[in-house]
């Protein structure tokens, strides 16, 4: 392609930290975190969280902006064609096509969950489950929505399916107005609407105290310190350190993809110290401060810690939409709390499957010169018939091998790969002169070392003992039900083939690229 190609630029910086803290903070920081914290010791888990998001976060945050928007002073959007200008090597761009599949998988099962947001805004504002007490009829519900069972709630999968389609559709509307006029507009109005209904939220919880004098132990306070107080113990457990590197990264946006194509769209003189460092700092205080004082206390208030940790042991988003519904609707004013808390997880997750959407939606328009519309059609209907996949096999645990390999291990990888590439191949002296070009803050020179050092032999360590730990056995699947392995076997059939054709449109599009 040109090197002149024109590109969309972000129209304010306002318009940019949104649109940044949208891709970063989404359904990971209000639904996944609590989850991960819950089934992985609660306080524990916060030990190796904040020492990944220092070690690991931060650097890679600069990292992944610097090389976006080194990307976009050349026409590059998306990791093939950026990776090639790092790497004057055949392998680099074929390497870059995880940036663009690994979005896609991730979209294929978020968009869906997302779509339940919607749902349930509406399920909570109607009164849809008012009438449901107990924590086994919510379960129906909620598997009777998804379609795995039939029951007087839902006679079928279509409710769910109707969700699915609406949601797509807003997010081809977004995709089709482009960079500015979709992503920023959507960006500006969504982010601080979702931090108000948070901040309203939290401050319900707050006030909340013990639900039921009859169980003192069941308070808003015990649940703060079961996520505060460590059990040391879980420390020498791999997978903790995995899940809570994985939550890091898909918190924050990094080692997907959707943030160096977001920093494509920077000018050449625009800083990114200052900016990728408040992008850091706003998804960890929507993460740690919102995230944790809503569905963690809340929870612990009504069914107690060790019901709490069941609850998240027994599937990656019970919690939200198994528990969350029956607790909030026992408060005063409960629908509307509940449309508040639905309709903030419908605004993080609306705008982080945006972002997750956008690495191909600058592929196709950059590299293989289509429309925006054209674009924007194409992605929308890749998620659509594979998300279909999803839809009708959730019972299968495909979400979960979805989350595992593209949403954990795969951005673990992915970044391991990225700054071995960005720090050691195109040097560390060009990568330092990249992240401090048009600085708005001095960046502090031991970050020099933990890029070049620690961030990347952290990772591989991570890996190693993870793969030693537990790693065979998941790959195996050793401990999976035998009438899951297809459905799980098919999951990443999906991924592979995501790769597979990843690499061969990149190959079309490097025949036009200047040598």
């Amino acid at each position: 392609m040109s090197e002149n190609h024109e590109r969309e630029v972000w129209e304010s910086r306002f318009g940019l930290i949104m649109a940044m803290a949208g891709n970063a903070i989404g359904l990971g920081n209000f639904l996944r975190f609590p989850v991960q914290a819950a089934s992985n010791g609660g306080g524990a888990f916060m030990i190796p969280y904040f020492i990944a998001f220092l070690l690991v976060g931060i650097p890679m945050m600069w990292v992944e902006w610097s090389i976006g928007r080194y990307g976009g002073k050349h026409g590059h959007g998306t990791m093939p064609g950026i990776l090639n200008r790092l790497w004057r090597h055949p392998l680099a761009k074929y390497i870059g096509v995880l940036g663009i599949a690994a979005p896609v998988a991730f979209a294929i099962y978020y968009s869906y969950v997302q779509s339940w947001t919607l749902a349930y805004s509406f399920f909570s504002l109607t009164g849809v489950y008012s009438g449901i007490t107990n924590q086994a009829d919510m379960g129906v519900f909620l598997s009777s929505f998804q379609g795995m069972t039939t029951s007087q709630y839902f006679s079928s999968i279509s409710t769910a399916y109707i969700f699915f389609i609406i949601n797509l559709s807003i997010v081809f509307w977004v995709l089709v107005r482009g960079v500015v006029k979709g992503i920023e507009t959507l960006a500006k109005y969504a982010m601080p609407l979702l931090m108000v209904f948070a901040v309203i939220l939290v401050f319900r919880v707050l006030t909340l105290g013990t639900p039921d004098p009859a169980f003192p132990e069941r308070s808003v306070m015990n649940g703060f310190a079961w996520i505060w107080n460590p059990d040391l113990s879980r420390l020498s457990d791999g997978s903790v350190w995995l899940a809570a590197a994985g939550q890091i990264f898909f918190s924050l946006g990094i080692g997907i993809g959707s943030m160096q194509c977001y920093a494509s769209y920077l000018r050449a003189k625009d800083d990114i110290a200052l900016t990728g460092l408040t992008t850091s700092m706003s998804n960890g205080f929507a993460e740690v401060v919102l995230g944790s004082s809503i569905a963690i206390p809340v929870a612990v208030a009504f069914f107690g810690i060790s019901a709490t940790e069941a609850i998240a042991n027994a599937g990656a988003y019970d919690l939200s939409f198994q528990s969350m519904p029956l607790i909030l609707q026992q408060l005063p004013v409960g629908r509307i709390i509940g449309t508040l808390w639905f309709g903030l997880l419908f605004f993080a997750g609306i705008t982080s499957t945006v972002a997750l959407t956008q690495p191909p939606m600058a592929f196709l328009q950059d590299e293989m010169g289509w429309s925006r519309k054209k674009s924007a059609a194409a992605v929308v209907t890749f998620l659509f018939l594979f998300g279909n996949f999803v839809v009708f096999f959730i019972g299968h645990g495909v979400i979960n091998e979805f989350d595992f390999w593209v949403g954990t291990v795969g951005l673990v990888v992915f970044s391991l790969v990225e700054i071995i590439i960005f720090a050691w191949i195109f040097g560390m002296e060009n990568a330092w002169a990249e992240i401090t070009e048009g600085a708005a803050i001095k960046v502090p020179r031991i970050f020099y070392y933990m890029i070049k050092y620690v961030t990347p032999v952290s990772l591989a360590v991570l890996l190693v003992i993870w793969i030693y730990q537990a790693g065979f056995d998941l790959i195996l699947l050793r401990d999976a039900n035998e009438v899951d392995v297809p459905y799980l076997l098919a999951t990443r059939g999906i991924i592979l083939f995501l790769i597979v054709l990843g690499g061969v449109l990149v190959h079309h599009a490097s025949k036009k690229w200047k040598a």
